[in-house]
Protein backbone atom coordinates (compact mmCIF):
# COMPACT_ATOMS: atom_id res chain seq x y z
CA UNK A 1 0.00 0.00 0.00
CA UNK A 2 2.77 2.63 0.76
CA UNK A 3 4.91 3.79 -2.08
CA UNK A 4 8.59 5.08 -1.41
CA UNK A 5 10.76 8.44 -0.98
CA UNK A 6 9.78 11.11 -2.92
CA UNK A 7 13.77 12.11 -3.05
CA UNK A 8 12.93 16.18 -2.21
CA UNK A 9 15.19 18.16 0.45
CA UNK A 10 13.70 18.18 4.24
CA UNK A 11 12.28 21.59 5.14
CA UNK A 12 14.35 24.09 6.34
CA UNK A 13 18.11 23.60 7.24
CA UNK A 14 17.15 23.28 10.91
CA UNK A 15 17.70 20.01 12.97
CA UNK A 16 13.70 19.01 13.52
CA UNK A 17 12.25 18.10 17.05
CA UNK A 18 12.12 14.87 18.34
CA UNK A 19 9.64 12.67 16.99
CA UNK A 20 6.74 11.85 19.59
CA UNK A 21 7.10 8.05 20.15
CA UNK A 22 4.56 5.21 21.44
CA UNK A 23 7.26 4.83 24.23
CA UNK A 24 6.98 8.21 25.52
CA UNK A 25 3.00 8.45 25.07
CA UNK A 26 1.15 5.35 24.38
CA UNK A 27 -2.12 7.34 24.85
CA UNK A 28 -1.71 9.42 21.15
CA UNK A 29 -3.81 6.83 19.33
CA UNK A 30 -5.52 8.39 15.77
CA UNK A 31 -8.99 9.69 15.60
CA UNK A 32 -12.12 7.38 14.82
CA UNK A 33 -13.20 9.86 12.88
CA UNK A 34 -11.80 12.79 10.14
CA UNK A 35 -11.32 16.39 11.56
CA UNK A 36 -13.42 17.38 8.76
CA UNK A 37 -12.58 20.90 9.30
CA UNK A 38 -9.04 20.72 9.19
CA UNK A 39 -6.80 21.66 6.24
CA UNK A 40 -4.20 19.10 5.97
CA UNK A 41 -0.73 20.51 5.24
CA UNK A 42 1.36 19.24 2.35
CA UNK A 43 4.42 17.07 2.52
CA UNK A 44 5.72 17.01 -1.12
CA UNK A 45 8.98 18.34 -0.10
CA UNK A 46 10.13 15.91 2.92
CA UNK A 47 11.70 13.15 2.27
CA UNK A 48 9.66 10.41 3.16
CA UNK A 49 9.70 6.76 3.44
CA UNK A 50 5.85 6.96 1.96
CA UNK A 51 3.62 8.89 -0.50
CA UNK A 52 3.02 12.42 0.44
CA UNK A 53 -0.50 12.33 -0.37
CA UNK A 54 -0.87 10.02 2.22
CA UNK A 55 0.62 12.01 5.22
CA UNK A 56 -1.94 14.49 3.80
CA UNK A 57 -4.78 12.40 3.64
CA UNK A 58 -4.27 10.84 7.32
CA UNK A 59 -3.80 14.28 9.17
CA UNK A 60 -7.33 14.42 9.59
CA UNK A 61 -7.35 11.54 12.12
CA UNK A 62 -4.42 12.94 14.24
CA UNK A 63 -5.17 13.61 17.98
CA UNK A 64 -5.29 17.26 18.87
CA UNK A 65 -2.04 17.16 20.76
CA UNK A 66 -0.12 16.47 17.35
CA UNK A 67 -2.33 18.02 15.26
CA UNK A 68 -1.72 21.32 16.82
CA UNK A 69 1.95 20.38 16.75
CA UNK A 70 4.72 21.65 13.90
CA UNK A 71 4.62 19.95 10.38
CA UNK A 72 7.63 18.11 10.70
CA UNK A 73 6.55 16.43 14.14
CA UNK A 74 3.54 15.12 12.54
CA UNK A 75 4.96 13.93 9.49
CA UNK A 76 7.49 12.27 12.14
CA UNK A 77 4.22 10.73 14.00
CA UNK A 78 2.94 9.41 11.57
CA UNK A 79 6.06 8.07 9.72
CA UNK A 80 6.31 6.42 13.16
CA UNK A 81 2.87 4.79 12.72
CA UNK A 82 2.95 3.45 9.42
CA UNK A 83 6.23 1.69 10.17
CA UNK A 84 4.84 0.28 13.53
CA UNK A 85 2.86 -1.85 11.04
CA UNK A 86 5.45 -2.99 8.42
CA UNK A 87 7.63 -6.04 9.24
CA UNK A 88 11.12 -5.69 8.85
CA UNK A 89 11.57 -7.25 5.53
CA UNK A 90 8.85 -4.25 4.36
CA UNK A 91 10.96 -1.82 5.87
CA UNK A 92 14.41 -3.23 4.20
CA UNK A 93 12.83 -3.35 0.69
CA UNK A 94 11.30 0.42 1.14
CA UNK A 95 14.91 1.38 1.59
CA UNK A 96 16.17 -0.71 -0.49
CA UNK A 97 13.82 0.44 -3.69
CA UNK A 98 15.01 4.25 -1.88
CA UNK A 99 18.16 3.32 -2.93
CA UNK A 100 17.54 2.16 -6.78
CA UNK A 101 15.53 4.92 -7.37
CA UNK A 102 18.02 7.24 -6.50
CA UNK A 103 20.67 5.83 -8.80
CA UNK A 104 18.25 6.36 -11.98
CA UNK A 105 17.11 9.82 -10.29
CA UNK A 106 20.93 10.80 -10.06
CA UNK A 107 22.01 8.95 -13.50
CA UNK A 108 19.32 9.35 -15.94
CA UNK A 109 19.11 12.00 -18.44
CA UNK A 110 15.41 12.65 -19.30
CA UNK A 111 14.68 12.81 -23.17
CA UNK A 112 11.23 15.10 -23.05
CA UNK A 113 11.50 16.80 -19.81
CA UNK A 114 8.10 18.60 -20.48
CA UNK A 115 6.25 15.41 -19.45
CA UNK A 116 7.56 15.33 -16.61
CA UNK A 117 5.18 18.21 -15.18
CA UNK A 118 1.43 17.78 -15.75
CA UNK A 119 -0.32 20.67 -18.41
CA UNK A 120 -3.74 19.71 -18.98
CA UNK A 121 -4.44 21.61 -22.23
CA UNK A 122 -1.82 19.93 -23.95
CA UNK A 123 -1.69 16.13 -22.59
CA UNK A 124 -5.51 15.79 -22.56
CA UNK A 125 -8.52 15.76 -25.44
CA UNK A 126 -10.80 19.47 -25.16
CA UNK A 127 -13.67 16.59 -24.26
CA UNK A 128 -11.77 15.24 -21.44
CA UNK A 129 -11.23 18.94 -20.08
CA UNK A 130 -14.98 19.71 -20.41
CA UNK A 131 -16.15 17.03 -18.47
CA UNK A 132 -13.99 16.87 -15.53
CA UNK A 133 -13.60 20.50 -15.03
CA UNK A 134 -17.31 20.15 -13.04
CA UNK A 135 -17.81 16.42 -13.34
CA UNK A 136 -21.43 17.12 -13.38
CA UNK A 137 -23.85 13.89 -14.23
CA UNK A 138 -24.90 16.10 -17.15
CA UNK A 139 -21.14 16.58 -18.72
CA UNK A 140 -19.99 13.65 -17.67
CA UNK A 141 -22.11 11.90 -20.09
CA UNK A 142 -21.04 13.70 -22.74
CA UNK A 143 -17.37 12.47 -22.63
CA UNK A 144 -17.62 9.26 -20.73
CA UNK A 145 -19.36 6.10 -21.97
CA UNK A 146 -20.53 3.42 -19.22
CA UNK A 147 -19.86 0.45 -21.04
CA UNK A 148 -20.75 -1.57 -18.53
CA UNK A 149 -21.68 -1.65 -14.53
CA UNK A 150 -18.49 -0.06 -13.15
CA UNK A 151 -16.54 0.06 -16.47
CA UNK A 152 -16.20 3.58 -18.63
CA UNK A 153 -14.39 4.73 -21.45
CA UNK A 154 -13.55 7.97 -22.50
CA UNK A 155 -11.12 9.69 -25.30
CA UNK A 156 -8.16 11.38 -22.60
CA UNK A 157 -4.66 11.81 -24.32
CA UNK A 158 -3.53 13.82 -27.07
CA UNK A 159 -1.48 11.82 -29.86
CA UNK A 160 1.32 13.97 -29.23
CA UNK A 161 1.41 13.37 -25.60
CA UNK A 162 1.16 9.52 -26.57
CA UNK A 163 4.04 9.96 -28.78
CA UNK A 164 6.76 11.69 -26.16
CA UNK A 165 5.44 9.00 -23.70
CA UNK A 166 6.83 6.68 -25.83
CA UNK A 167 9.74 7.90 -26.94
CA UNK A 168 10.57 8.54 -23.44
CA UNK A 169 10.06 4.80 -22.28
CA UNK A 170 12.20 3.75 -24.57
CA UNK A 171 15.08 6.08 -24.09
CA UNK A 172 14.50 4.93 -20.42
CA UNK A 173 15.05 1.29 -21.65
CA UNK A 174 18.10 2.16 -23.92
CA UNK A 175 19.41 3.83 -20.58
CA UNK A 176 19.20 0.25 -18.33
CA UNK A 177 20.63 -1.34 -21.64
CA UNK A 178 23.72 1.11 -21.80
CA UNK A 179 24.24 1.61 -18.40
CA UNK A 180 23.88 -1.94 -17.52
CA UNK A 181 21.58 -1.07 -14.88
CA UNK A 182 18.66 -3.34 -13.60
CA UNK A 183 15.51 -2.66 -13.54
CA UNK A 184 12.25 -3.14 -11.63
CA UNK A 185 9.46 -4.40 -13.58
CA UNK A 186 5.94 -3.00 -12.82
CA UNK A 187 4.64 -5.94 -10.70
CA UNK A 188 4.92 -9.82 -10.48
CA UNK A 189 2.57 -10.57 -13.57
CA UNK A 190 4.77 -8.32 -15.51
CA UNK A 191 7.95 -8.94 -17.88
CA UNK A 192 8.67 -5.86 -19.73
CA UNK A 193 7.76 -2.46 -18.74
CA UNK A 194 9.07 0.24 -16.74
CA UNK A 195 7.43 1.68 -13.27
CA UNK A 196 7.59 5.62 -14.13
CA UNK A 197 7.57 6.52 -10.26
CA UNK A 198 11.13 5.81 -10.45
CA UNK A 199 12.12 7.73 -13.35
CA UNK A 200 10.75 10.83 -11.67
CA UNK A 201 6.72 10.65 -12.75
CA UNK A 202 5.77 10.37 -9.19
CA UNK A 203 4.51 14.09 -8.49
CA UNK A 204 3.06 14.18 -12.13
CA UNK A 205 0.78 11.31 -11.77
CA UNK A 206 -0.04 12.11 -8.19
CA UNK A 207 -1.11 15.57 -9.71
CA UNK A 208 -2.76 13.81 -12.25
CA UNK A 209 -4.60 11.76 -9.96
CA UNK A 210 -5.46 14.45 -7.39
CA UNK A 211 -7.19 16.70 -9.75
CA UNK A 212 -8.31 14.66 -12.17
CA UNK A 213 -8.71 10.60 -11.59
CA UNK A 214 -9.93 11.66 -7.72
CA UNK A 215 -12.93 13.80 -8.31
CA UNK A 216 -14.34 11.75 -11.18
CA UNK A 217 -13.85 8.37 -9.28
CA UNK A 218 -15.75 10.05 -6.12
CA UNK A 219 -18.70 10.61 -8.43
CA UNK A 220 -18.25 7.55 -10.23
CA UNK A 221 -16.78 4.84 -7.43
CA UNK A 222 -18.10 6.33 -4.28
CA UNK A 223 -18.22 3.28 -2.61
CA UNK A 224 -14.65 2.89 -2.86
CA UNK A 225 -13.16 6.64 -3.57
CA UNK A 226 -15.82 8.65 -1.76
CA UNK A 227 -12.98 10.26 0.71
CA UNK A 228 -10.73 10.73 -2.00
CA UNK A 229 -8.04 8.46 -3.61
CA UNK A 230 -4.29 9.50 -1.89
CA UNK A 231 -1.80 7.77 -3.26
CA UNK A 232 -0.94 5.62 -6.40
CA UNK A 233 1.92 3.37 -8.35
CA UNK A 234 1.71 4.68 -12.03
CA UNK A 235 4.13 2.35 -14.25
CA UNK A 236 3.99 1.12 -18.40
CA UNK A 237 2.90 -2.56 -20.22
CA UNK A 238 4.51 -3.81 -23.16
CA UNK A 239 2.88 -6.79 -25.41
CA UNK A 240 3.39 -8.28 -28.67
CA UNK A 241 6.80 -10.55 -30.25
CA UNK A 242 9.82 -10.97 -27.47
CA UNK A 243 7.72 -9.23 -24.86
CA UNK A 244 4.28 -10.14 -22.98
CA UNK A 245 1.50 -11.66 -24.99
CA UNK A 246 -1.28 -11.74 -23.30
CA UNK A 247 -2.05 -11.40 -18.79
CA UNK A 248 -3.76 -13.69 -16.77
CA UNK A 249 -6.93 -13.43 -15.04
CA UNK A 250 -6.73 -11.33 -11.95
CA UNK A 251 -7.65 -8.24 -9.49
CA UNK A 252 -5.01 -5.04 -9.31
CA UNK A 253 -3.53 -3.58 -6.01
CA UNK A 254 -5.89 -0.61 -6.37
CA UNK A 255 -9.34 1.14 -5.42
CA UNK A 256 -9.74 2.26 -8.84
CA UNK A 257 -7.28 1.87 -11.92
CA UNK A 258 -6.83 3.81 -14.98
CA UNK A 259 -5.33 2.02 -18.35
CA UNK A 260 -4.76 4.07 -21.42
CA UNK A 261 -3.44 2.66 -24.19
CA UNK A 262 -0.76 4.55 -26.08
CA UNK A 263 -0.21 2.84 -29.46
CA UNK A 264 1.44 1.14 -31.46
CA UNK A 265 0.16 -0.80 -34.34
CA UNK A 266 -0.77 -4.05 -32.95
CA UNK A 267 -3.83 -6.25 -33.18
CA UNK A 268 -5.59 -8.39 -30.50
CA UNK A 269 -4.67 -8.05 -26.79
CA UNK A 270 -8.42 -7.12 -25.46
CA UNK A 271 -9.58 -6.99 -21.67
CA UNK A 272 -11.68 -9.01 -20.41
CA UNK A 273 -13.73 -8.60 -17.22
CA UNK A 274 -15.88 -11.02 -15.11
CA UNK A 275 -17.31 -8.82 -11.71
CA UNK A 276 -16.17 -7.01 -9.14
CA UNK A 277 -14.90 -9.06 -6.02
CA UNK A 278 -13.98 -8.96 -2.32
CA UNK A 279 -10.94 -11.05 -1.16
CA UNK A 280 -13.20 -13.33 0.19
CA UNK A 281 -15.13 -14.09 -3.09
CA UNK A 282 -12.65 -13.17 -5.89
CA UNK A 283 -12.86 -17.17 -7.44
CA UNK A 284 -15.99 -16.85 -7.25
CA UNK A 285 -18.26 -17.43 -10.27
CA UNK A 286 -19.52 -14.61 -12.75
CA UNK A 287 -22.76 -14.10 -14.20
CA UNK A 288 -23.47 -13.70 -17.73
CA UNK A 289 -24.04 -9.97 -17.10
CA UNK A 290 -20.65 -9.97 -15.68
CA UNK A 291 -18.69 -10.43 -18.66
CA UNK A 292 -17.87 -7.47 -21.21
CA UNK A 293 -14.57 -7.48 -23.38
CA UNK A 294 -12.78 -3.97 -24.05
CA UNK A 295 -10.52 -3.08 -27.49
CA UNK A 296 -7.62 -1.06 -27.32
CA UNK A 297 -7.10 1.93 -28.64
CA UNK A 298 -4.68 4.91 -28.66
CA UNK A 299 -5.40 7.67 -26.32
CA UNK A 300 -8.25 6.16 -24.95
CA UNK A 301 -9.19 5.33 -21.27
CA UNK A 302 -10.65 2.44 -19.58
CA UNK A 303 -11.43 3.54 -15.50
CA UNK A 304 -12.51 0.27 -13.31
CA UNK A 305 -12.39 -0.18 -9.60
CA UNK A 306 -9.31 -2.51 -8.77
CA UNK A 307 -11.33 -5.67 -8.05
CA UNK A 308 -12.96 -5.82 -11.21
CA UNK A 309 -11.71 -9.28 -12.30
CA UNK A 310 -9.78 -8.80 -16.05
CA UNK A 311 -7.41 -9.64 -17.94
CA UNK A 312 -5.75 -9.66 -20.95
CA UNK A 313 -5.89 -11.50 -24.63
CA UNK A 314 -2.83 -12.32 -26.40
CA UNK A 315 -1.36 -9.65 -28.39
CA UNK A 316 -1.61 -11.66 -31.99
CA UNK A 317 0.49 -8.91 -33.78
CA UNK A 318 2.53 -5.73 -33.55
CA UNK A 319 3.51 -3.95 -29.93
CA UNK A 320 1.05 -2.48 -27.75
CA UNK A 321 2.14 0.03 -25.08
CA UNK A 322 -0.65 0.91 -22.42
CA UNK A 323 -0.05 3.48 -19.42
CA UNK A 324 -1.37 1.92 -15.82
CA UNK A 325 -2.25 4.16 -12.87
CA UNK A 326 -3.19 2.00 -9.77
CA UNK A 327 -4.95 4.74 -7.75
CA UNK A 328 -5.23 3.87 -3.73
CA UNK A 329 -7.23 5.46 -0.85
CA UNK A 330 -5.70 4.75 2.86
CA UNK A 331 -9.04 6.06 4.05
CA UNK A 332 -11.11 3.30 2.73
CA UNK A 333 -8.12 0.66 3.17
CA UNK A 334 -8.32 1.29 7.30
CA UNK A 335 -12.57 1.05 7.11
CA UNK A 336 -12.35 -2.05 5.04
CA UNK A 337 -10.13 -4.19 7.37
CA UNK A 338 -13.47 -3.06 9.71
CA UNK A 339 -16.31 -4.56 7.96
CA UNK A 340 -17.12 -7.79 6.60
CA UNK A 341 -19.56 -7.26 3.63
CA UNK A 342 -18.96 -5.69 0.86
CA UNK A 343 -22.53 -5.83 -0.68
CA UNK A 344 -22.69 -2.29 -2.24
CA UNK A 345 -19.79 -3.56 -4.32
CA UNK A 346 -18.73 -6.55 -4.73
CA UNK A 347 -21.00 -9.26 -6.56
CA UNK A 348 -20.26 -12.34 -4.64
CA UNK A 349 -21.73 -10.21 -1.44
CA UNK A 350 -24.15 -9.30 -3.01
CA UNK A 351 -25.41 -12.40 -4.14
CA UNK A 352 -24.81 -13.99 -0.38
CA UNK A 353 -27.16 -11.05 0.90
CA UNK A 354 -29.92 -11.63 -1.75
CA UNK A 355 -29.43 -15.75 -0.50
CA UNK A 356 -29.62 -14.94 3.36
CA UNK A 357 -32.74 -12.70 2.54
CA UNK A 358 -34.61 -15.34 0.08
CA UNK A 359 -33.86 -17.87 2.95
CA UNK A 360 -34.98 -15.43 5.79
CA UNK A 361 -38.29 -15.03 3.41
CA UNK A 362 -38.58 -19.19 2.81
CA UNK A 363 -37.98 -19.48 6.78
CA UNK A 364 -40.75 -16.54 8.07
CA UNK A 365 -43.50 -17.95 5.20
CA UNK A 366 -43.02 -21.64 6.11
CA UNK A 367 -43.24 -20.86 9.63
CA UNK A 368 -46.16 -18.69 9.04
CA UNK A 369 -47.89 -22.07 7.19
CA UNK A 370 -46.80 -24.18 10.40
CA UNK A 371 -48.54 -21.67 12.52
CA UNK A 372 -51.82 -20.84 10.48
CA UNK A 373 -51.87 -25.11 9.68
CA UNK A 374 -51.69 -25.44 13.83
CA UNK A 375 -54.34 -22.52 14.19
CA UNK A 376 -56.24 -24.44 12.21
CA UNK A 377 -56.30 -28.09 13.65
CA UNK A 378 -56.66 -26.80 17.42
CA UNK A 379 -60.00 -24.84 15.93
CA UNK A 380 -60.98 -28.23 14.26
CA UNK A 381 -60.21 -30.43 17.34
CA UNK A 382 -62.14 -27.92 19.73
CA UNK A 383 -65.62 -28.51 20.92
CA UNK A 384 -68.63 -26.41 19.27
CA UNK A 385 -69.86 -24.05 21.57
CA UNK A 386 -72.82 -24.92 23.68
CA UNK A 387 -76.73 -23.51 22.47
Amino acid sequence: MALDSSGKQPDHQQPPPRPYSKTRDARLKLRRTPNEEHEPENYEDLPLDFSPALFSSLERYLPEKVLNSTRIEKARFMSELLQSYSPDSERNRIQRHREYRQRILSSYQRLHGDIYTLDPARFFVPSFLDAVSQPTEERLRSAIVRSAPGIYTFDMLQPRFCEMLLAEVEHMEKWVYDSRSTIMRPNTMNRFGVVLDDFGFESMLQKLVDDFISPLSQVLFPEVSGTGLDSHHGFIVEYGKDRDTDLGFHVDDSEVSLNVCLGKQFSGGELYFRGVRCDHHVNSESGENENYDYSHVPGRAILHRGRHRHGAKATTSGHRVNLILWCRSSTFREMKSYQREFSSWCGGCKLDKHNRLQASVKATTELLKRRTAEKTLVELSSPPPAD
